[in-house]
């Protein structure tokens, strides 16, 4: 398994995710488990069936978040990155058109459940790697070729 990238803020909630999953939700599950298993016959206990199988989820993603933990590595912010385009910027783009777009430049394990967010491995990203403030570059994707220019970069003020 070759070592991610992450963001110190990511990185900080991965590991809340995994302690709580271990130290609150699973005692619980396990709880309700072992309550349902006592009252008798387990084929037909929806209790125990649904809880095991919650468990079986529980235990899943404990597993992928402690060997994902292992192989991360925290990037945070450098004084010279301030004017650039990198990981962990925001930047602010526009298109010839007019459209514009607003996210963070993050790793593949936060992007999850953020629009705001965008691998670092996308096209956009890759594209977007150093460049300052009106830079302008070039995008391929299914639709075509799209020029974006570079409105702004910011970085988080909150540096853990």
């Amino acid at each position: 398994m070759r070592t991610a990238i992450i963001t110190r803020e990511g990185y900080l909630k991965l590991k809340q995710e995994l302690d709580y999953l271990w130290r609150v939700e699973r005692p619980e599950i396990t709880e309700k488990v072992t309550w349902a298993a006592g009252l008798g016959d387990r084929s037909e206990n929806a209790d125990y069936q649904e809880n095991k199988r919650k468990l079986r989820s529980i235990d899943r993603r404990v597993r992928y978040l402690s060997k994902q933990i292992e192989n991360l590595k925290v990037v945070d912010y450098s004084p010279q990155q301030e004017g650039k385009v990198y990981f962990g910027a925001w930047v602010e783009v526009e298109d010839e058109e007019g459209e514009r777009k607003k996210f963070r430049i993050a790793g593949y394990d936060e992007i999850f459940e953020r629009m705001d967010y965008i691998s670092v491995d996308t096209p956009m990203a890759r594209a977007l790697i150093g460049k300052e403030v009106d830079d302008e570059v070039m995008v391929r994707s299914p639709e075509g070729e799209r020029y974006w220019s570079v409105v702004s970069i910011t970085y988080p003020s909150d540096k853990n």
